[in-house]
């Protein structure tokens, strides 16, 4: 799930047709765009964010996001270590993060 700013929706719903996979989500003061299917995830969505790097605390956001997503894809979450490595990225990412 990426979100942003109701001020970049199109931006988006542009990720939708340029990917040609996921949907947008308008919440009361910015939008979701959501990918369901992990193939799409590893091969659609983490290939466009190598080739078109993000800056700031996104780009931890993002590399956070691509290590549990490399760990997924090594089957690693089904072990109870790889599961754990998993909850602990994610819970340093976004608003939990500390610098």
């Amino acid at each position: 799930m990426l979100t942003q700013h109701i001020r970049d929706e199109e931006f988006l719903k542009s990720l939708i047709s340029t990917l040609n996979c996921g949907r947008y989500i308008a919440k009361v003061g910015y939008g979701e765009f959501i990918v369901e299917k992990f193939t799409d995830v590893f091969d659609k969505v983490i290939p466009i964010f190598e080739k078109f790097k993000l800056h700031g605390v996104k780009s931890n956001n993002y590399d956070d996001f691509k290590k549990a997503a490399l760990l997924i894809e090594n089957k690693q979450h089904l072990t109870r270590e790889g599961l754990d490595q998993i909850k602990k990225i994610k819970g340093n990412m976004n608003k939990n993060r500390k610098y």
